[in-house]
């Protein structure tokens, strides 16, 4: 035990020059980086309030999405005191004896944290289970169900930038934790002193985990229900993350060809060199796909994201340019598909701020359907019988008659069953833009998209909500307002959460919430057209009643 002072419980926020200067001492006292105990000696050696500040005048909060931020030094930072403090809260809650297993992606420091979490977990006499290599998301997902563990950790920031990373907490169900439990953990971190007097490596043990488990989720999602088609050539990229491998042993256990990789980004790399944002949802992040696609002759597009729990897909055209598919036009897609490839009572369920499209199938094939909070831990707890969800954002979760393999959004899995619909249509002479518009002309043309007003000044989207609460609009895009749910105190038969849903006549709908993630307020829009005629003709018009409820909205919310 060191005789230096602790730090204070939850490393608070500090204002002045001196408390400042003083709780960065305190920290480096304690970090076991050598990176960030240079950067922060440098900081203090030159007395940079502003950057001090910055990193101690706040602190990442543990949440329902764990922790995510900037790496570097200090509480509101990613570094290995944060993560030790993280896994020793977890530690807490959990109890001795427990199992916790232990994925990491590609990023920067990804590997350091996850070991520094198994040393601070055995220490604390848990049994700790670390995945062999850097491995997609839903790896980690599946590998909590199929060891009986007790709750997992990842170690990925998803899509952030290249200087971020984060740390997810699952639940022994493999799904994200939700509260009240996420509460606990940030109590127990909060209580944890200095991360230098832990006890490490043991009396818990360690056990570091074969290839065999990623061969044990191949053989997950290989048995989705996948059709016999197979006959389709397919361009992909991982975006400099970590699912090709795993993607590409799936799709050869499945019996499909091996999918032509973006050769420049195949392998991980934490600086995302090729791309501004490693997100396939950001203009200019599929380009490289594209291209390979038209060169290539390929009959798909297919992407993830870096830790690979989203799948991207887009159908090349004949003069060399890609539709991207939105993520409610894959959820449509993938629904129908799990649905008369199932049987017995069952749910697919999906986000208040997806389309109104999976309501219809889920009726017209006779199944329930489950509406819940954005976020994927909680389409997963929808309800008995899950054999699909799915939000907008491109998350997905794909399953059989058995249930779900991961009860997490998993992108190879999507990829994978994506790729089995397209291979079917190929075969019929088709693509999935003919199936899109077999749906449209079935239950309506339903059209998504999304508004966000990013800004400087938190304050300032509390005042558009309060001003949107107090004086609601009639009309939004020429559609009657008809209903306002405001979500905020439970209406619409949801748990309370910050957002107004506005149901317009012609069965359209708007969402407005603050971000969750982001300093963003985020409308998503939907029109739903009859198809009379053309579905090109009812597209068109779509895309005019979104513009008018984008103009609307803009002036509405004044932002």
């Amino acid at each position: 035990m060191r005789d230096e002072p602790h730090a204070p419980a939850g490393t608070p926020a500090a204002s002045d020059a001196a408390d400042l200067m003083a709780a960065a001492r305190l920290w480096l006292a304690q970090d076991p980086d050598p990176d960030t105990r240079a950067e922060l000696t440098a900081l203090l050696e030159r007395e940079d309030m502003a950057a001090l500040q910055d990193r101690f005048g706040a602190k990442l909060e543990f949440g329902t999405a764990g922790l995510r931020g900037e790496l570097g030094a200090g509480p509101n930072r990613m570094n290995r005191v944060t993560v030790m403090r993280a896994a020793a809260g977890l530690a807490k809650v959990l109890g001795p004896g427990k199992h916790v297993v232990i994925g990491y992606d590609a990023r920067h420091k990804s590997d350091v944290f996850a070991r520094d979490t198994a040393a601070v977990l055995t220490g604390a006499g848990l049994h700790a289970s670390l995945l062999p290599c850097p491995l997609p998301t839903p790896v980690l997902a599946f590998a909590v169900r199929h060891l009986r563990a007790d709750a997992g950790v990842t170690v990925t920031a998803s899509h952030n930038p290249p200087r971020d990373n984060g740390y997810k907490v699952y639940w022994g169900d493999g799904s994200q934790i939700v509260p009240p439990i996420d509460s606990e953990i940030s109590a127990a971190i909060d209580a944890v002193g200095r991360v230098d007097e832990l006890p490490l490596h043991g009396p818990g043990t360690l056990t570091e985990l074969g290839e065999g488990i990623i061969d044990d989720y191949i053989e997950a999602v290989t048995s989705l229900p996948l059709g016999d088609a197979r006959d389709l050539k397919v361009a992909y990229t991982p975006l400099h993350g970590v699912g090709a491998a795993t993607l590409t042993g799936a799709f050869l256990a499945a019996g499909f060809d091996s999918p032509m990789a973006v050769e420049e980004q195949r392998a991980p790399d934490p600086d995302f060199p090729t791309v501004s944002f490693p997100n396939p949802e950001e203009p200019g992040a599929m380009d490289l796909a594209i291209a390979l696609a038209a060169k290539q002759g390929a009959d798909l597009v297919l992407a993830n994201d870096p830790d690979a729990d989203r799948c991207a897909v887009g159908v090349p055209l004949p003069d060399g340019t890609c539709r991207m598919l939105t993520g409610d036009e894959v959820g449509g897609l993938l629904a129908e598909h799990v649905i008369t490839h199932t049987t017995g009572d069952r749910m697919v369920a999906t986000t208040i701020v997806s389309s109104t499209l999976l309501s219809k199938i889920a009726q017209a094939h006779g199944v329930r359907y489950g509406e819940t909070l954005t976020g994927f831990k909680w389409i997963i707890k929808a309800g008995p019988g899950l054999v699909f969800g799915y939000e907008e954002a491109i998350g997905y979760s794909v399953g059989s008659d058995t249930g779900l393999p991961v009860h997490d959004k998993d992108g190879i899995g999507a990829a994978l069953t994506v790729a089995a619909i397209a291979a079917a249509a190929k075969r019929d002479g088709r693509t999935l833009l003919d199936l899109l518009d077999d749906q449209a002309r079935h239950y309506g043309l339903h059209a998504t998209s999304q508004l966000s007003f990013r800004v400087a000044d938190l304050s300032l989207i509390a005042d558009a909500m309060s001003r949107l609460r107090a004086n609601p609009p009639a009309v939004l895009g020429g559609h009657a307002v008809e209903h306002i749910d405001d979500l905020n105190k439970g209406e619409g038969g949801l748990p309370p959460t910050d957002g107004l849903r506005y149901r317009l006549s012609g069965n359209s709908r708007v969402v407005v919430r603050p971000s969750g993630t982001e300093p963003k307020l985020k409308c998503y829009l939907e029109v739903v057209v009859p198809v009379t005629g053309e579905v090109s003709d009812a597209r068109a018009r779509a895309t005019q009643d979104l513009n008018a409820l984008k103009a609307d909205l803009s002036t509405t919310l004044g932002l």
